[in-house]
Protein backbone atom coordinates (compact mmCIF):
# COMPACT_ATOMS: atom_id res chain seq x y z
CA UNK A 1 0.00 0.00 0.00
CA UNK A 2 1.22 3.26 -0.78
CA UNK A 3 2.02 5.98 1.79
CA UNK A 4 0.29 9.48 1.29
CA UNK A 5 2.48 12.25 1.47
CA UNK A 6 2.00 15.92 1.31
CA UNK A 7 4.43 16.38 -2.13
CA UNK A 8 3.87 13.35 -4.52
CA UNK A 9 7.30 11.47 -6.52
CA UNK A 10 5.89 12.94 -9.52
CA UNK A 11 6.37 16.58 -8.28
CA UNK A 12 9.57 15.37 -6.21
CA UNK A 13 10.48 14.20 -9.44
CA UNK A 14 10.81 17.69 -11.36
CA UNK A 15 13.46 19.89 -10.46
CA UNK A 16 11.60 23.04 -9.38
CA UNK A 17 9.25 20.84 -6.89
CA UNK A 18 12.49 19.01 -5.32
CA UNK A 19 14.17 22.73 -4.48
CA UNK A 20 10.72 23.96 -3.50
CA UNK A 21 10.92 20.99 -1.30
CA UNK A 22 14.58 21.40 0.48
CA UNK A 23 14.00 25.16 0.59
CA UNK A 24 10.54 24.85 3.00
CA UNK A 25 12.70 21.94 4.63
CA UNK A 26 15.14 23.98 5.32
CA UNK A 27 13.13 27.06 6.44
CA UNK A 28 10.99 24.65 8.66
CA UNK A 29 13.92 22.83 10.79
CA UNK A 30 15.83 26.59 11.15
CA UNK A 31 12.92 27.73 12.58
CA UNK A 32 12.45 24.80 14.74
CA UNK A 33 15.71 25.37 15.63
CA UNK A 34 15.78 28.71 16.90
CA UNK A 35 12.58 27.88 18.64
CA UNK A 36 14.26 25.35 20.75
CA UNK A 37 17.88 26.56 20.71
CA UNK A 38 17.32 30.55 20.92
CA UNK A 39 16.97 30.58 24.99
CA UNK A 40 19.80 28.31 25.95
CA UNK A 41 21.78 29.86 23.54
CA UNK A 42 20.94 33.45 25.13
CA UNK A 43 21.46 31.74 28.48
CA UNK A 44 24.30 30.57 27.63
CA UNK A 45 26.22 33.84 25.80
CA UNK A 46 23.97 35.86 28.83
CA UNK A 47 26.43 34.26 31.54
CA UNK A 48 29.54 35.19 29.07
CA UNK A 49 29.06 38.89 28.68
CA UNK A 50 30.30 41.57 30.92
CA UNK A 51 27.62 43.36 33.74
CA UNK A 52 27.28 46.50 31.06
CA UNK A 53 26.41 44.38 28.10
CA UNK A 54 24.17 42.28 29.55
CA UNK A 55 21.98 45.03 30.82
CA UNK A 56 22.03 47.11 27.73
CA UNK A 57 19.64 47.91 25.01
CA UNK A 58 19.04 46.72 22.35
CA UNK A 59 20.73 43.67 23.51
CA UNK A 60 23.66 42.15 21.76
CA UNK A 61 23.14 38.61 19.92
CA UNK A 62 27.13 37.79 20.38
CA UNK A 63 28.96 38.72 23.39
CA UNK A 64 31.62 41.59 22.47
CA UNK A 65 33.67 40.61 25.19
CA UNK A 66 33.82 37.11 26.52
CA UNK A 67 33.75 36.44 30.20
CA UNK A 68 34.77 32.66 31.06
CA UNK A 69 35.04 33.82 34.69
CA UNK A 70 31.17 35.08 35.29
CA UNK A 71 30.86 31.17 36.00
CA UNK A 72 33.56 30.42 38.23
CA UNK A 73 32.35 33.54 40.22
CA UNK A 74 28.57 31.84 40.00
CA UNK A 75 29.88 28.84 41.42
CA UNK A 76 31.81 29.87 44.00
CA UNK A 77 29.66 33.55 45.20
CA UNK A 78 26.38 30.97 45.05
CA UNK A 79 27.88 28.06 46.50
CA UNK A 80 26.81 25.96 44.10
CA UNK A 81 28.45 22.85 45.06
CA UNK A 82 26.35 22.80 47.95
CA UNK A 83 23.06 23.43 45.83
CA UNK A 84 24.07 20.65 43.47
CA UNK A 85 24.89 18.11 45.89
CA UNK A 86 21.33 18.57 47.92
CA UNK A 87 19.72 18.88 44.70
CA UNK A 88 21.22 15.29 43.55
CA UNK A 89 20.39 13.85 46.49
CA UNK A 90 16.32 14.99 47.19
CA UNK A 91 15.89 14.11 43.30
CA UNK A 92 18.02 10.33 43.56
CA UNK A 93 16.03 9.41 46.89
CA UNK A 94 12.98 10.06 45.24
CA UNK A 95 13.64 8.09 42.61
CA UNK A 96 14.66 5.38 44.70
CA UNK A 97 11.51 5.58 46.44
CA UNK A 98 9.10 5.39 43.46
CA UNK A 99 10.98 2.83 41.60
CA UNK A 100 9.49 0.44 44.93
CA UNK A 101 6.23 1.46 45.72
CA UNK A 102 5.27 2.84 42.59
CA UNK A 103 6.31 -0.55 40.51
CA UNK A 104 4.87 -2.20 43.11
CA UNK A 105 1.89 -0.76 43.05
CA UNK A 106 1.58 -1.22 39.30
CA UNK A 107 2.79 -4.99 39.49
CA UNK A 108 0.02 -5.34 42.11
CA UNK A 109 -2.83 -3.73 39.86
CA UNK A 110 -1.60 -5.37 36.79
CA UNK A 111 -1.09 -8.86 37.91
CA UNK A 112 -1.75 -9.67 40.65
CA UNK A 113 -5.73 -8.45 40.19
CA UNK A 114 -6.46 -7.50 44.27
CA UNK A 115 -10.33 -6.89 45.09
CA UNK A 116 -11.39 -3.59 43.80
CA UNK A 117 -8.46 -2.83 41.61
CA UNK A 118 -10.16 -0.98 39.11
CA UNK A 119 -11.38 1.14 42.15
CA UNK A 120 -7.93 1.79 43.08
CA UNK A 121 -7.10 2.39 39.96
CA UNK A 122 -9.92 5.00 39.15
CA UNK A 123 -9.51 6.65 42.61
CA UNK A 124 -5.61 6.71 41.64
CA UNK A 125 -6.16 8.63 38.55
CA UNK A 126 -9.06 11.11 39.96
CA UNK A 127 -5.97 12.51 41.74
CA UNK A 128 -3.99 13.85 38.64
CA UNK A 129 -7.52 16.01 38.11
CA UNK A 130 -6.60 17.73 41.43
CA UNK A 131 -4.64 20.81 40.46
CA UNK A 132 -0.92 20.60 42.88
CA UNK A 133 -1.27 23.68 44.37
CA UNK A 134 -4.79 22.26 46.37
CA UNK A 135 -2.65 20.21 47.69
CA UNK A 136 0.12 22.41 49.17
CA UNK A 137 -1.94 23.14 52.40
CA UNK A 138 -3.07 19.82 53.63
CA UNK A 139 0.45 18.15 52.64
CA UNK A 140 2.20 21.23 54.41
CA UNK A 141 -0.23 20.81 57.34
CA UNK A 142 1.06 17.30 57.41
CA UNK A 143 4.83 17.53 56.85
CA UNK A 144 4.76 19.81 59.95
CA UNK A 145 2.90 17.65 62.08
CA UNK A 146 3.26 14.13 60.92
CA UNK A 147 0.37 12.25 62.11
CA UNK A 148 0.69 9.14 64.59
CA UNK A 149 4.87 9.59 64.91
CA UNK A 150 3.97 13.70 65.75
CA UNK A 151 7.43 14.70 64.01
CA UNK A 152 8.14 17.85 62.06
CA UNK A 153 9.86 16.81 58.85
CA UNK A 154 10.90 20.66 57.64
CA UNK A 155 14.21 21.00 56.92
CA UNK A 156 14.54 17.25 56.09
CA UNK A 157 14.64 15.02 53.04
CA UNK A 158 11.46 13.35 54.26
CA UNK A 159 9.36 16.68 53.51
CA UNK A 160 10.70 16.22 49.77
CA UNK A 161 10.72 12.24 49.23
CA UNK A 162 7.72 11.23 50.85
CA UNK A 163 4.73 13.31 48.91
CA UNK A 164 6.54 12.28 46.19
CA UNK A 165 6.74 8.34 46.78
CA UNK A 166 3.36 7.65 45.09
CA UNK A 167 2.64 9.39 41.37
CA UNK A 168 -0.46 8.31 40.16
CA UNK A 169 0.76 8.59 36.47
CA UNK A 170 3.59 6.99 36.84
CA UNK A 171 1.59 4.40 38.32
CA UNK A 172 -0.53 4.37 35.38
CA UNK A 173 2.24 4.17 32.94
CA UNK A 174 3.91 1.54 34.76
CA UNK A 175 0.56 -0.67 34.93
CA UNK A 176 -0.22 -0.02 31.19
CA UNK A 177 3.34 -1.66 30.15
CA UNK A 178 3.24 -4.80 32.61
CA UNK A 179 -0.07 -5.38 30.83
CA UNK A 180 1.55 -5.72 27.58
CA UNK A 181 3.59 -8.69 29.31
CA UNK A 182 2.28 -11.99 28.17
CA UNK A 183 0.87 -14.05 31.19
CA UNK A 184 2.11 -17.01 29.47
CA UNK A 185 5.33 -16.08 31.09
CA UNK A 186 4.37 -15.99 34.55
CA UNK A 187 2.18 -18.83 34.46
CA UNK A 188 5.82 -20.57 32.85
CA UNK A 189 7.88 -18.62 36.40
CA UNK A 190 5.46 -20.23 38.19
CA UNK A 191 5.57 -23.41 37.25
CA UNK A 192 9.22 -23.37 37.69
CA UNK A 193 8.49 -22.26 41.09
CA UNK A 194 9.24 -18.93 41.60
CA UNK A 195 6.93 -16.56 43.93
CA UNK A 196 5.60 -13.02 42.33
CA UNK A 197 8.22 -11.30 44.01
CA UNK A 198 10.78 -13.75 42.43
CA UNK A 199 8.54 -13.10 39.05
CA UNK A 200 8.46 -9.20 39.47
CA UNK A 201 12.84 -9.58 39.78
CA UNK A 202 13.70 -11.85 37.49
CA UNK A 203 10.96 -11.52 34.36
CA UNK A 204 9.03 -8.35 34.52
CA UNK A 205 11.66 -5.78 35.74
CA UNK A 206 14.45 -6.81 32.88
CA UNK A 207 11.85 -6.36 30.29
CA UNK A 208 10.34 -2.77 31.44
CA UNK A 209 13.38 -1.39 31.27
CA UNK A 210 12.31 1.35 28.91
CA UNK A 211 9.50 2.71 30.97
CA UNK A 212 11.47 2.38 34.13
CA UNK A 213 13.73 4.69 31.88
CA UNK A 214 11.23 7.16 31.56
CA UNK A 215 9.61 6.97 35.11
CA UNK A 216 13.33 7.94 36.39
CA UNK A 217 13.24 10.82 34.13
CA UNK A 218 10.08 12.23 35.04
CA UNK A 219 10.75 11.55 39.25
CA UNK A 220 14.29 13.40 38.96
CA UNK A 221 13.00 15.97 36.58
CA UNK A 222 10.01 16.69 39.48
CA UNK A 223 12.02 17.22 41.97
CA UNK A 224 14.67 19.19 40.31
CA UNK A 225 12.21 21.62 38.93
CA UNK A 226 10.22 22.16 42.03
CA UNK A 227 10.19 25.47 43.42
CA UNK A 228 7.13 25.96 45.80
CA UNK A 229 7.35 23.09 47.44
CA UNK A 230 10.99 23.13 48.51
CA UNK A 231 10.34 27.29 49.49
CA UNK A 232 8.01 26.01 51.96
CA UNK A 233 9.66 22.79 53.47
CA UNK A 234 13.23 24.01 53.33
CA UNK A 235 13.75 27.19 55.15
CA UNK A 236 17.34 26.53 56.25
CA UNK A 237 19.75 27.98 53.41
CA UNK A 238 21.92 24.26 54.35
CA UNK A 239 19.52 22.43 53.21
CA UNK A 240 17.96 24.70 50.23
CA UNK A 241 17.88 23.32 46.08
CA UNK A 242 19.53 24.71 43.07
CA UNK A 243 16.28 26.59 42.58
CA UNK A 244 15.95 27.75 46.10
CA UNK A 245 19.42 28.59 46.78
CA UNK A 246 19.80 30.52 43.47
CA UNK A 247 16.61 32.38 44.48
CA UNK A 248 17.69 33.65 47.90
CA UNK A 249 21.22 34.16 47.12
CA UNK A 250 20.23 36.12 43.96
CA UNK A 251 19.58 39.83 45.48
CA UNK A 252 22.96 41.86 45.38
CA UNK A 253 24.60 39.11 42.34
CA UNK A 254 25.55 40.79 39.23
CA UNK A 255 22.89 39.73 36.58
CA UNK A 256 25.51 38.10 34.29
CA UNK A 257 27.09 36.16 37.59
CA UNK A 258 23.03 35.18 37.96
CA UNK A 259 22.38 33.94 34.35
CA UNK A 260 25.77 32.07 34.98
CA UNK A 261 24.66 30.23 37.45
CA UNK A 262 21.26 29.64 36.10
CA UNK A 263 23.21 28.08 33.02
CA UNK A 264 24.79 25.92 35.46
CA UNK A 265 21.82 24.68 37.01
CA UNK A 266 20.02 24.14 33.94
CA UNK A 267 23.43 21.88 32.60
CA UNK A 268 22.69 18.54 34.52
CA UNK A 269 18.68 18.23 33.09
CA UNK A 270 20.09 18.13 29.71
CA UNK A 271 22.77 15.87 30.03
CA UNK A 272 19.95 13.64 31.82
CA UNK A 273 17.96 14.13 28.76
CA UNK A 274 20.25 14.23 26.01
CA UNK A 275 21.70 10.76 27.83
CA UNK A 276 18.46 8.90 28.24
CA UNK A 277 16.42 10.44 25.77
CA UNK A 278 16.47 7.00 23.75
CA UNK A 279 14.18 5.17 26.84
CA UNK A 280 12.35 8.32 27.02
CA UNK A 281 10.65 7.41 23.01
CA UNK A 282 10.59 3.89 23.68
CA UNK A 283 9.20 3.77 26.74
CA UNK A 284 6.34 5.92 25.90
CA UNK A 285 6.27 4.24 22.40
CA UNK A 286 6.42 0.89 23.93
CA UNK A 287 2.20 -0.65 23.98
CA UNK A 288 3.18 -4.40 23.38
CA UNK A 289 5.32 -7.39 22.63
CA UNK A 290 5.85 -9.22 19.35
CA UNK A 291 6.37 -13.18 19.61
Amino acid sequence: MRQRTLISPAQLARRRGRITYWIVLALVLGLFTVIFLGPLYWMVSGGLKSTQEVIQTPPTAVPHTVEPGNYSDAWQLMDLARLLGNTLFYAFGALAFQLVFDVAAAYSLSKLRPVFGKVILGAMLATLMIPATVLIVPQYLTVIDVPIVERNLLNSPWAIWLPSVTNAFNIFLLKRFFDSIPRELMDAAAMDGASAARTLWSVILPMSRPILGVVSIFAVVGVWKDFLWPMLTLPDPAAQTLNIGIYSLSTGVPLNTLIAALTIASVPTLLFFLVFQRNIMSGLTAGGLKG
